[in-house]
C-alpha cells in the first residue's frame, strides 16, 4: 500500500470516528435534553401538586345524614349535587376493591402511578379509531383528574395528569389512594363513593354487599349514567357484571365456582324515589337544622344529625294510626295525630300523622280553595303552622285546671255539687254548661268528677277551688298553671270554657305538659336532636337542656292516681274501656269538642307520655262520638306495644 493510500484510509477512518462522535454527541445531547426537559415540564406541573397533607385535610362534600337515636337507622340526607359518606379501606370488602381493580387498573399495585403499557394500548386503539375513545388511565389518574384538573381534553391536562400521577403514587401509599378513590368515584344518581351508592342502590352499608353487588358497583364506574339500572340499558349494566366476575376468577380473586354462583344471583335494586323515614318527625328536624345552619354547610359538611326517635316505636305508631284512621273513616274522621315523648328527658321516641303515610294523596272532594282540605296527608296537625297554631282540647284541658285547685290545698276527696248551674254572662252570653251524658249527680268528688269527665263540677272547681269563688282569679291561675307546664297557645280573653277545651293547644304541648305529671313536676321541653357530629365525628352540638320543676310532687301524684283510677271512671267509660291497661298503671285523660270536630287521649306511665288527636284538617265535624271512640283505640293499641319495649 502507498503511503498516500495509507493516510487517505486513515483520513476516512478518522472522518467515520468524527461521525459517530457526532452522532453520538447529538444522540446524548437530545437524551439530556429529553431528560432536561422532562424535568422541567415535570418541576413546571409539580410545583402546584398540593403539599402531602392536603389529600388528609381536603374534605370531600358530604351530605347531611339525619339519624334515629341509636344511629343504626338513616332517617333523611340532605345533599346538593353530590350525596356522600366517607368510609375506611378498611371498612370496604376485600371483594369490591377487587372489583375495581380488576377493571379500572389491573396492575394498580405493580406499577408506579402510571400503566405504560396501557397508555400504549389505548393510543394504538384511538389511532385505529380515529377518536379519543380510551385513555388508559390508572386509578392514580382518574383520582387526581376528578380531584384537580377540569374533563377537557388536552394534551397540557394529559401531562399535568400523569406527572400529579407520579408524584401521588410517590408520596402516598397504595392503600390511601385507592381509599380516596372509592370515596370519591361517581356512581349516578348525585351518589359518590362507595358507601352512598351501596346506600341507595341496595339499602345496605357497603360493608355487606355481595360479589355480585360488588361487581355492579364496580361496572357503573366506567358509565354510571348511561349503565343506570334505573335506566333503558340494564342489560348492558348486566352483562358488564358478568365479565368483572369472569375477569376475577380469570386473576383468582374469584373461584370459578364463586363467580358463577354470583352469576345467577338475584340482585335487588332499591326504589329510585328517595323515601325520607319518618317524615313529619324528619322534616321538623331538618327545618331545625335549617334556621341553624346555611344550606351550603347542611348539603357539602358531612355532619351527622342523631335524633331521639326510637324508630322501633315510630314503626308501631305509623301502623296503629294507618289502622286506627281506616276505622274512623266510618266515623267521617279522616286525619289524626300521635306523638310520644320520653316524660323524664323530653325526648320525642315517635311522631305521626294523617294515616302515617306522608305521600297518601289528599281527597279532593274535602279541599275547598285558599283552605285546608278534609284530608292533608302532609299538613303536621302535631305540630301545627301559624295559620292553625292548635286544636280544641276539650276535656283533656280539666286536668290543668284540677291541678291548680290542688296546688291550693283540696284534694281529690273534695266535694262538689254536679247541678245545672248559670255561671253568669261570657262572651255576651248566659254560660250554662252541660254534662256530656246530660244528667246530674248532686255531691260528688273532685276525684270522681275528673276521672268521670263532668263538666258542671270542672267548671265549679275553675271558680271555687281554683278561684277561691272568683271566676276571673281561677282563669288566671289554671292558665298559669296550664302556661307552667308547655301549653304555649292560649291567647285572652279567658272564659270559663276554657276548662273544657274552648281555647286551642299544639298537640305536642299538651302531650308534653301530661308529661310533667309523669315526671313529678319536672318540665323539659321537647327534644328532637340528642347531638351532631362534624365529619370527623367531633360533636359541634349536643343536648343540655335540663328539666325545671314547676309544680310539686304531691299535685301530680293526685292528678296521676285520679288519671289511672278505673273504678272511678268505670260508671262514664266501663271497666274496659281504652284507657284500662291490664298488666299497666297508666294515667290517661280523653277529649270532645262541643262540635266534634276534635277527640283526644293523652295518657302516660313512668317511661311514656303520649298524646293522639283524631279529626279532620278542614275542621269538618265527625260522627257524634267521643274522644274515648275514635281516638282511644289508638292510643291504646300504641301504648300497649310501646309499653312491652320500654322500662
Amino acid at each position: 500500500m502507498s503511503k498516500r493510500s495509507f493516510h487517505r484510509k486513515i483520513y476516512q477512518e478518522n472522518k467515520k470516528k468524527r461521525k459517530l462522535f457526532f452522532v453520538f454527541k447529538f444522540l446524548v445531547s437530545c437524551f439530556l435534553l429529553f431528560i432536561f426537559c422532562s424535568l422541567f415540564i415535570f418541576i413546571y406541573f409539580a410545583k402546584d401538586f398540593p403539599r402531602p397533607e392536603k389529600f388528609t385535610e381536603r374534605q370531600f362534600i358530604q351530605s347531611t345524614k339525619i339519624y334515629d337515636r341509636t344511629g343504626d337507622i338513616l332517617l333523611y340526607e340532605i345533599y346538593g349535587e353530590e350525596k356522600r359518606t366517607i368510609v375506611p379501606l378498611e371498612k370496604i370488602p376485600i371483594h369490591l376493591q377487587q372489583a375495581v381493580i380488576v377493571t379500572e387498573d389491573q396492575n394498580f399495585y405493580s406499577h408506579f402511578g402510571i400503566d405504560i403499557k396501557a397508555i400504549v394500548r389505548s393510543v394504538l386503539i384511538n389511532f385505529r379509531i380515529m377518536a379519543p375513545a380510551y385513555g388508559g388511565s390508572t386509578i392514580p389518574q382518574q383520582l387526581i383528574r376528578s380531584t384537580f384538573l377540569s374533563a377537557e381534553r388536552t394534551a397540557e391536562r394529559k401531562i399535568r395528569e400523569i406527572v400529579l400521577a407520579l408524584e401521588l403514587n410517590r408520596r402516598y401509599s397504595k392503600d390511601q389512594i385507592l381509599e380516596w378513590y372509592l370515596n370519591q368515584v361517581p356512581f349516578g344518581q348525585n351518589t359518590y363513593g362507595v358507601e352512598s351508592a351501596s346506600q341507595t342502590y341496595f339499602k345496605k352499608s357497603v360493608s355487606d354487599i355481595s360479589f355480585a353487588e360488588s361487581a355492579f358497583l364496580a361496572a357503573l364506574i366506567r358509565a354510571p349514567y348511561r349503565l343506570s339500572p334505573y335506566g333503558e340499558n340494564k342489560d348492558d349494566l348486566i352483562n358488564r357484571k358478568d365479565y368483572i366476575l369472569n375477569r376475577m376468577s380469570k386473576y383468582k380473586y374469584l373461584t370459578k365456582q364463586e363467580s358463577e354462583e354470583a352469576k345467577k344471583e338475584e340482585v335487588k335494586f332499591a326504589e329510585k324515589l328517595v323515601v325520607m323515614k319518618a317524615p313529619f318527625f324528619t322534616l321538623w328536624v331538618k327545618s331545625q337544622l335549617e334556621k341553624k345552619y346555611e344550606q351550603d354547610f347542611l348539603k357539602e359538611k358531612g355532619i351527622k344529625v342523631y335524633t331521639s326517635l326510637n324508630y322501633e316505636l315510630q314503626e308501631i305508631a305509623e301502623q296503629t294510626v294507618k289502622t286506627g284512621i281506616e276505622r274512623n273513616k266510618n266515623f267521617n274522621a279522616h286525619n289524626a295525630g300521635l306523638i310520644a315523648i320520653e316524660p323524664n328527658t323530653g325526648e320525642i321516641l315517635a311522631m305521626t300523622v294523617g294515616t302515617g303515610d306522608y305521600y297518601a294523596r289528599a281527597f279532593p272532594e274535602g279541599c275547598i280553595s285558599g283552605k285546608t282540605c278534609l284530608f292533608d296527608p302532609q299538613f303536621n296537625v302535631v305540630l301545627g303552622t301559624q295559620e292553625s297554631p292548635g286544636r280544641q282540647p276539650g276535656s283533656a284541658f280539666k286536668p290543668f285546671v284540677y291541678a291548680t285547685a290542688f296546688k291550693n290545698g283540696y284534694d281529690a276527696e273534695t266535694l262538689v255539687i254536679d247541678e245545672e248551674t248559670n255561671f253568669g254572662i261570657w262572651g255576651e252570653e248566659e254560660y250554662i254548661p252541660q254534662n256530656y251524658d246530660e244528667k246530674f249527680r248532686g255531691e260528688i268528688t273532685l276525684r270522681d268528677a275528673l276521672a268521670q269527665s263532668i263538666n258542671i263540677p270542672a267548671v265549679k272547681t275553675l271558680r271555687d277551688y281554683a278561684g277561691s269563688g272568683d271566676m276571673n282569679i281561677g282563669l288566671e291561675k289554671s292558665v298559669k298553671t296550664a302556661q307552667d307546664l308547655g301549653i304555649s297557645t292560649l291567647k285572652p280573653p279567658y272564659g270559663p270554657s276554657i276548662v273544657l277545651g274552648g281555647w286551642e293547644v299544639k298537640l305536642i304541648d299538651i302531650t308534653s305538659a301530661y308529661g310533667v305529671f309523669a315526671s313529678n313536676g319536672f318540665k323539659i321541653p321537647p327534644i328532637s336532636i340528642l347531638k351532631i357530629e362534624d365529619f370527623q365525628g367531633n360533636i359541634i352540638y349536643e343536648n343540655q337542656k335540663t328539666p325545671k320543676k314547676v309544680i310539686s310532687n304531691d299535685v301530680c301524684k293526685i292528678i296521676s292516681d285520679i288519671l289511672s283510677d278505673n273504678k272511678a271512671r268505670s260508671p262514664m267509660f266501663g271497666l274496659n274501656s281504652a284507657l284500662y291497661f291490664k298488666n299497666y298503671s297508666v294515667s290517661a285523660k280523653t277529649g270532645t269538642t262541643q262540635n266534634y270536630q276534635d277527640a283526644w287521649t293523652i295518657g302516660y306511665s313512668s317511661s311514656i307520655v303520649t298524646g293522639v288527636w283524631v279529626g279532620n284538617n278542614n275542621n269538618a265535624s265527625m260522627s257524634k262520638e267521643p274522644g274515648v271512640v275514635l281516638a282511644g283505640p289508638i292510643f291504646h293499641n300504641f301504648m300497649e306495644e310501646a309499653l312491652i319495649k320500654l322500662p
